[in-house]
């Protein structure tokens, strides 16, 4: 079978070797047998194993010996001890030492198949697991957060700085920022990238289910907890938990959660013991947490003890000059996924997405591009290949009209300002005043707004409505 388990045997006696060594052939393994400790630890600096059976009782380099060679250099391989003087003690010294299992002489062929058989799933499930891990280190590096803009790059400033802190992060942005994708970052990225990432959407669980989610609860505790279970709190102990959308918590889970966050421990519903957690939190929403909280819908103390450190994600309409670096990133992994040769955009076509309001952020950005490799023939995308909200001139999506140069010359930042105030106040009046679907008229999320309205210096604070 060409991924058969590869197995080594290391045994001093010919025949026992041989024989073993031709009925572990005939399950299917490939065996490399040897005769000698010292001939196993050649091997072993040389190939990979995924079970290494050995005589305990070998001259010079014995199979305790080699037990400790692979545990000291953490290689992937179970070890299988053969012993032919069973005793509670050598047993003992054996799994200890961290061997898998151990089998008597005379071998029951039939024992050792099924002890190998498991030696192999384990070290396939430890195989597996350790290229996942690598797969999410490399899938959660920060080149994986495509930007060059100012914005962008002041979220990696943040992100490195508090990268070997246990600090609670906050991290505010529109849906589609990418929220979760630097939650996971700030994890694979730090000490804790080993161990546990748990991530809950607080807004996606009903309301009377969201606790026994997140702190477990004990059997009996309520009708249908037939037996105990652990919440992702505790999953999520010595590891990371991301609790997003965290605006939509109910008033009586922000207590508790406040109390964990303080207490480092948990209590499941129903339970009585308190269990010691050490857990890293971050939560992120789209939601105005100062906002909930002048309205009392939202925890004072508890938004202070989540805003540690904030991290605030731009709107993709708010660095523009990243919309051409992420529609190739994009595109390129559109086209590895669908096995099509690499796509290009046309001038015109990146002119029309640049152009385009993004109000579903980078996760409509990337939308777009699946569905516009998809449907395109051809090896370039041209603007009338985008979806209608960018093809036609009056989609939204076209050329934006920019003011002409006199020969005299532009106050370009005055010209800007003077534009910004006319569109700000055009959305408030369509808005009727309030400040959030004014926001989102404009593409921006309501904080950005505000600080707009702020240094403009328009319209009073009086004369729009909050909300």
């Amino acid at each position: 079978m060409s991924d058969a388990a590869r197995i080594l045997l290391i045994d001093d006696e010919p025949g026992s070797r041989d024989g073993l060594g031709l009925l572990l052939r005939r399950e299917g393994y490939e065996v490399d047998a040897v005769d000698s400790g010292e001939a196993a630890l050649s091997r072993l600096d040389k190939l990979a194993f995924d079970v290494i059976i050995t005589d305990l009782f070998l001259p010079g380099v014995s199979g305790i010996d080699l037990l400790r060679h692979v545990k000291e250099r953490e290689l992937p391989a179970n070890v299988i001890l053969i012993t032919g003087q069973a005793s509670a003690e050598t047993a003992v010294e054996a799994m200890k030492g961290g061997a898998f299992d151990y089998v008597t002489k005379p071998v029951n062929f039939e024992k050792l198949r099924m002890v190998v058989a498991k030696a192999v799933e384990k070290s396939r499930l430890v195989a597996e697991n350790l290229y996942l891990r690598q797969q999410l280190r490399g899938k959660y590096k920060f080149d994986n957060i495509i930007g060059n803009s100012p914005a962008i790059q002041q979220v990696f400033t943040r992100m490195e700085k508090i990268l070997h802190t246990d600090s609670t992060v906050l991290i505010l942005g529109a849906s589609g920022t990418g929220k979760e994708l630097v939650a996971r970052a700030i994890h694979f990225n730090g000490p804790r990238k080993e161990k546990p990432f748990i991530a809950i959407n607080c807004g996606a669980i009903p309301a009377d289910l969201l606790e026994s989610e997140l702190f477990g609860h004990v059997r009996g505790s309520f009708t249908g907890a037939i037996a105990d279970k652990p919440g992702k709190f505790e999953l999520a102990n010595n590891g990371t938990i991301f609790l997003d959308e965290i605006g939509t918590m109910p008033l009586h889970l922000q207590m508790k959660l406040l109390r964990v966050l303080q207490e480092q421990e948990i209590e499941r519903v129903g339970g009585t013991r308190r269990i010691k957690l050490n857990v890293r939190v971050i939560s992120a929403t789209n939601a105005d947490l100062e906002e909930q909280v002048r309205e009392g819908r939202f925890r004072e103390d508890l938004y202070y003890r989540l805003n540690v450190i904030p991290i605030h994600l731009p709107q993709l309409s708010e660095r523009r000059e990243d919309i051409p670096l992420l529609a190739r990133h994009f595109l390129r992994k559109t086209c590895e996924e669908m096995k099509r040769p690499l796509m290009t955009l046309t001038p015109a076509a990146v002119r029309a997405l640049e152009g385009y309001g993004w109000p579903g952020n980078v996760r409509e950005m990337e939308n777009v591009v699946e569905r516009t490799v998809a449907l395109t023939d051809g090896e370039v995308i041209d603007r009338h290949d985008l979806p209608p909200q960018f093809a036609g001139s009056s989609s939204g999506g076209g050329d934006l009209p920019v003011p002409s140069v006199p020969a005299a010359g532009i106050d370009l930042p005055g010209t800007i300002d003077a534009i910004e105030r006319a569109m700000i106040r055009q959305a408030l009046a369509l808005a009727g005043g309030v400040k959030a679907k004014a926001a989102a008229l404009l593409g921006l999320n309501r904080t950005t707004l505000v600080e707009k309205i702020k240094r403009l210096g328009l319209p009073a604070e009086g004369d729009v409505r909050e909300g």
